[in-house]
């Protein structure tokens, strides 16, 4: 029997998950990348299973199962579609603001209609000009009576146009650089929000990403999560703990290569025995495997870590190598397995090229992966080691 670290609970969860994405999500996966069209029907099968509820807490309509539950689910799904998968990560994501910073009554205005997957949410954060200088944004938020007055736009927002929340970041002091931004929660009806163009992509095709434009935008002042100017802080503290569920989106896509190129290799023949018994095939079966497993490794450490209550360096290191090491996996995973499947695995008959297409966004969103290097060697930097080495 595999090692397995999940406990009971955890584990009658990713077998749900398991059995809804064999039978449920998969059948529908081509279908979705084919037409770009999103899954609102799947994310009913989310609702009728409460699984929209797996990043909240009971007392608000969640399930309390923490965070390594959620990032086996995410994982779970996205071995089968990861646009699907993306549903459940970007509903923590577009989340996390309230769930940190938001007050009680804050919590319980929003939070039950998320858990209950009334509504999903997104996270607006990047702006065309800005990308991972978030310092360099422009949309502002001007203090006007009893409310904010939100003007400028995002771009690349994932759920444009599907979610119900906005979690909104923007400068309510334009001079004041990192200090200067703030976080609001904008409702999808707000006057003056809109959706712009929904881009075309070459993967998660059926996961909406767009523009959203604020004119005059107003929402009320409880409508600011935390203080003025304490927004910077906020995004960072919320992207330490989104990353892993790319990671996971990024792992389950790997797996779900893996998994696929061995059925196929066991299978096809050639020179009188399965692909899977050429050394050269098995070669890249065993790296493939193996590759996953220590993703695997690295993720899971992170929510067991979340779930422990780790905050600061530890978590911010440990989240930046998930996320960067479990996307890097994908990238290469869905590469061999094309290779593995030869010309059939450049075909979309075969799902390993539309895994190949999903895998490449987990490497940009988030964070690029070239982000997540400096993050993690900014941290090696502060920490303070003992060295088998004398320093002369």
């Amino acid at each position: 029997m595999a090692y397995d670290l999940l406990n009971g609970e955890q584990r009658e969860i990713r077998e749900l998950v398991r059995s809804l994405a064999r039978e449920r999500i998969a059948p529908r996966a081509a279908e979705i990348d084919e037409s770009a069209e999103f899954p609102w029907d799947l994310v009913e099968l989310f609702r009728e299973n409460d699984l929209l509820g797996l990043p909240f807490e009971e007392r608000y309509g969640g399930t309390g199962t923490g965070t390594l539950t959620l990032l086996v689910a995410v994982e779970e799904i996205s071995k089968a579609c990861a646009t699907t998968g993306l549903i459940l990560a970007v509903q923590e994501l577009g989340s996390l603001a309230l769930k940190l910073a938001g007050t009680k009554e804050q919590k319980a205005r929003w939070v039950p209609r998320l858990a209950s997957g009334e509504w999903l949410a997104a996270y607006a954060l990047t702006e065309a000009g800005s990308g991972s200088d978030s310092a360099a944004m422009r949309t502002t938020a001007r203090r006007d009576g009893d409310g904010y007055v939100l003007n400028g736009g995002k771009r690349f927002i994932t759920n444009a146009g599907v979610a119900g929340l906005y979690t909104v970041f923007a400068k309510t002091d334009p001079e004041g650089g990192h200090s200067g931004i703030s976080c609001f929660v904008v409702e999808a009806d707000a006057t003056g929000l809109e959706v712009g163009r929904i881009e075309p992509k070459m993967g998660i095709r059926g996961s909406t990403t767009g523009e959203i434009f604020l004119n005059d935008c107003r929402v009320q002042a409880g409508n600011l999560i935390g203080e003025e100017g304490e927004g910077f802080k906020l995004a960072m503290r919320i992207l330490d703990r989104s990353r892993p569920g790319i990671g996971a989106q990024a792992l389950g896509i790997a797996q779900g290569a893996t998994d696929y190129a061995l059925e196929y290799a066991k299978s096809r023949e050639t020179m009188g025995k399965p692909i899977a018994e050429h050394q050269l095939i098995a070669a890249k079966l065993a790296d493939m495997e193996t590759k996953c497993e220590a993703a695997r490794g690295l993720l899971y450490r992170y929510g067991l870590l979340a779930d422990e209550g780790a905050d600061g360096p530890e978590l911010t290191k440990a989240s930046a190598m998930a996320k960067l090491h479990c996307s890097d996996v994908a990238m290469e995973v869905t590469t061999e397995a094309v290779q593995v499947l030869g010309g059939y695995g450049y075909i979309k008959e075969y799902p390993v090229e539309r895994m190949m297409r999903d895998a490449k966004i987990t490497q940009l969103y988030e964070g690029t992966n070239e982000i997540q290097r400096l993050v993690i060697a900014r941290e090696m930097v502060r920490e303070l080691r003992s060295s088998a080495l004398a320093v002369v």
